[in-house]
């Protein structure tokens, strides 16, 4: 199916693509999860149904990450005992007033990309029901969106004023995951954030 998306970005595509990923995020779940379990990347990401955000967060997110990065030795002993400490305290700084919002799962900067006239196209989502804060933190951690999508964005979805507080926290999700399929290049950005909060 990509090969029939052929197109050029215009200086719209960008505020197009924050739009469009707002307009994502309004579309409520009653539930966070999926009802079938799903990929980021290569590497199973377990969904299901939960009521309760910073749970569903701690247990099938950061926990999930946290046993395949013992069983693969990507996370010693001394950065486990940080993550359980953290995990164990997550009810303190994530909110439990959160609607489900339907997102992406996976956006960065490759997982989109335009087609005819500069219209964007999401591609190889890791789709599920979270806090919306978690995609964007995601679209923050390596870069590649400009201001104008950013703009875009929060024209629909002003951002509550703890995000930016909460924004490591979710990145953290995805560091874990990079440190799983990569390695301990993304080590010292885990411990950083674990240090931060802790």
């Amino acid at each position: 199916m990509l090969e029939w998306i052929d197109g050029e970005e215009s200086f719209r595509t960008e505020e197009e693509l924050g739009r469009g990923v707002a307009g994502l995020h309004r579309h409520r779940g009653t539930h966070f999860g999926l009802e079938m379990d799903n990929y980021l990347g290569m590497l199973p990401q377990k969904n299901g149904w939960s009521d309760d955000w910073p749970a569903f967060y701690r247990d099938r997110r950061l926990g999930v990450q946290l046993k395949l990065g013992q069983k693969k030795g990507a996370i010693s002993p001394l950065r486990s005992q940080k993550l359980e400490r953290l995990m164990a305290r997550l009810d303190s700084f994530l909110p439990a007033d959160v609607t489900p919002s339907l997102i992406h799962g996976d956006l960065w900067s490759g997982n989109w990309m335009a087609g005819p006239g500069g219209r964007p196209y999401l591609i190889d989502p890791a789709v599920q029901y979270a806090h919306s804060e978690m995609e964007l933190a995601f679209t923050e951690l390596f870069g590649g969106f400009s201001q104008r999508f950013y703009r875009a964005y929060t024209e629909m979805n002003p951002l509550d004023p703890g995000y930016e507080e909460r924004k490591p926290l979710y990145q953290l999700y995805y560091l874990l995951v990079h440190l799983n399929i990569f390695g301990e290049t993304y080590g010292p950005a885990v411990d950083r954030i674990l240090d931060y909060y802790l």
